[in-house]
């Protein structure tokens, strides 16, 4: 690595804690905010999460080499973490550091993406099933039972077989819509509570559509579950993306993701042991920092701790 790529490197850093830093400011003035940050853990796990992304949006300036490049495969194959190479090279002569940070765009990204789409659709079932009740329930509820009665990982895998190499927008797109089942029953237990207060018959009463009820009364009031949800689902995608990266079912190589990186170095462990442990690491920091966020944001949103 250049003096410019540690510069930037460390810039990134610095730019994560000032991120935290303003995060706190900005919020410090509310109730939730201040028992967000009273977790122990809360603000070191933003300072985590801020720096990846930060490095992943920044990785032409923080990384020497570009992810797919074999510097020299015959001599710098399993090169051992230097001044060069600060985390050592692959296998395939390639330069961890650099695959790593543009890892970090994949993983993040479809972690991100397919949470969104899960928590998308999850919302919107658990809202129509909370608000209209009766038959509409009864159907949209048997249907989730269906889903969760199924493994997740096993309807991937019989899904993902059927392509030779997945694209990565059709990989979101499964990941998300095999995982909003959870989601769609604590929506719809928010919405039952939610639907019975004053306000939403205030608004029934004054004429105002379904959709309008559900997506302006009903569904904000019970947007904490959700907040809490995501970001815990966040790190459960992650996992199970490089989970089927490294079955070579997921992103195929050599597009870099944490879970084929570990793939790709495994085989050698006994004598490159950086190879793999080092996005291992990445995954278990990130998963790590995203359970700790949320559950800090469960404390923070609790309504019961309102007086505490």
């Amino acid at each position: 690595m250049t003096v410019w790529n540690w510069l930037a490197v460390g810039g990134a850093a610095v730019l994560a804690l000032v991120a935290v830093a303003e995060i706190r400011r900005r919020a410090g003035t509310g109730t939730s905010a201040r028992r967000f940050f009273r977790h122990p853990t809360a603000a070191p796990a933003l300072f985590v999460l801020a720096f990846f992304v930060t490095v992943a949006l920044a990785a032409p300036l923080v990384t020497p080499y570009r992810p797919y490049v074999q510097i020299d495969i015959a001599r710098l194959a399993n090169h051992a973490p230097s001044a060069q190479f600060p985390l050592g090279t692959d296998p395939f002569g390639r330069d961890v550091w650099s695959r790593l940070v543009y890892g970090a765009r994949i993983s993040l990204g479809i972690g991100a993406l397919a949470m969104l789409v899960a928590v998308t659709t999850g919302v919107v079932v658990g809202g129509v099933a909370g608000y209209f009740r009766r038959w509409v329930d009864a159907t949209l509820m048997r249907l989730v039972d269906v889903g969760l009665a199924m493994p997740r990982v096993f309807m991937l895998l019989m899904v993902v077989a059927l392509w030779e190499h997945v694209p990565l927008t059709v990989l979101v797109l499964l990941i998300g819509l095999t995982g909003w089942f959870g989601t769609s029953r604590l929506v719809r237990a928010e919405v039952l509570s939610v639907r019975e207060r004053e306000f939403v018959a205030a608004a029934r009463a004054l004429g105002a559509e379904p959709a309008r009820v559900i997506f302006r009364h009903v569904l904000p009031n019970a947007a904490a579950p959700i907040i809490v949800s995501a970001a815990l689902g966040i790190g459960n995608v992650m996992l199970l993306e490089a989970g089927l990266s490294f079955l070579g079912l997921g992103v195929p190589s050599p597009a870099p993701s944490w879970g084929n990186m570990i793939a790709d170095g495994w085989p050698k462990m006994a004598v490159a042991w950086w190879a793999s442990t080092f996005p291992g690491l990445a995954i278990s920091l990130v998963v790590m920092a995203l359970n700790a966020v949320g559950d800090a944001l469960r404390d923070a949103l609790d309504p019961r701790k309102e007086t505490a």
